[in-house]
């Protein structure tokens, strides 16, 4: 598994797949840099602002043992909000992170569909309750320096580990950049089999330079696989974790303004010769009122 986007994926079964809407950590950039430009690509904040997007995850996985196919459909959409606590005169920003709402729908094989809303009073199916408690609270606090870099991290929140293949903060080059500028993050995923082999797999994600009309940045990112994996089982908790996408950077305002990502791909023997899965999935977010 050493082609470029080799996946990841986690079993089914995940019928909560929340783990996108808090991010995961970021490591330090490694840049190297195509065709530089002048244009210079910094996070600008302020304090006690709110920055808030909105979050749209569509996911299929479909399981194959012995013949016999399921498969779980999954639907979240919901607001994720930054609020900046704090900006020194370094430009350091310290933020915290919350999800606002949310409204996740199920469904698996043979079942009815499971739908439940943040806002309404019903309470949350099983499964769910602790996605409830966990809304409207800071899950994390964390101070980052004008290219995205974690300077400090604390988790407030139990969470789970990121499965976008993205990082919370899209890490920026510190030289100017122009079309076909490039850079890269290193990343490191420890992927465990229940009962199983636990394995800390390499990646890399690369990101480049599209276009750029008006300061607004379009940045394509794909990941790479950097340790070879040789098996089905540890392949197939990887298909969720590694993805290829782009982002909308506005080098005026500092800030993101969309970010998409797409996984579509499947595993064969993860459980016995006869057995596949397969995983396709989308992610979109958007800055709010922008």
């Amino acid at each position: 598994m050493t082609h470029r986007s080799t996946p990841a994926i986690a079993l089914l079964g995940s019928m909560l797949n929340l783990a996108w809407l808090v991010g995961g950590m970021v490591s330090a950039a490694e840049t190297a840099t195509a065709d530089r430009g002048d244009l210079v690509l910094r996070y600008q904040f302020t304090t006690g602002e709110a920055v808030s997007t909105q979050v749209a995850h569509r996911a299929v996985t479909e399981t194959t043992i012995n013949g016999t196919t399921q498969s779980v459909e999954t639907a979240t959409d919901s607001v994720k909000t930054w609020r900046v606590t704090e900006v020194d005169s370094d430009g350091q920003t310290t933020i915290e992170h919350l999800v606002d709402n949310v409204t996740m729908t199920s469904r698996a094989s043979g079942q009815e569909q499971t739908r439940w809303e943040s806002d309404s009073a019903a309470p949350p199916p099983a499964g769910y309750e602790g996605v409830r408690l966990s809304l409207g609270r800071p899950l994390s606090r964390l101070t980052i320096d004008q290219c995205g870099r974690v300077l400090k991290r604390r988790d407030l929140f139990p969470n789970p580990p990121s499965n976008t293949g993205d990082l919370m903060v899209v890490p920026l080059p510190d030289e100017p950049v122009g079309v076909g500028s490039s850079w890269i993050i290193p990343e490191e995923i420890v992927v465990e089999v229940p009962g199983g082999p636990r394995q800390s797999i390499r990646t890399r994600l690369r990101y480049e330079v599209a276009a750029i009309r008006d300061k607004r940045v379009l940045i394509n990112v794909d990941t790479t696989v950097l340790t070879p994996v040789d098996d089905p089982r540890i392949e197939a908790r990887l298909l969720e974790r590694i993805w290829d996408g782009q982002i909308e950077f506005d080098a005026a305002e500092g800030r993101l303004i969309s970010r998409s990502a797409s996984v579509d791909h499947r595993v064969v023997g993860f459980h016995g010769p006869q057995s596949s899965v397969r995983y396709k999935a989308s992610r979109e977010e958007r800055l709010v009122d922008h």
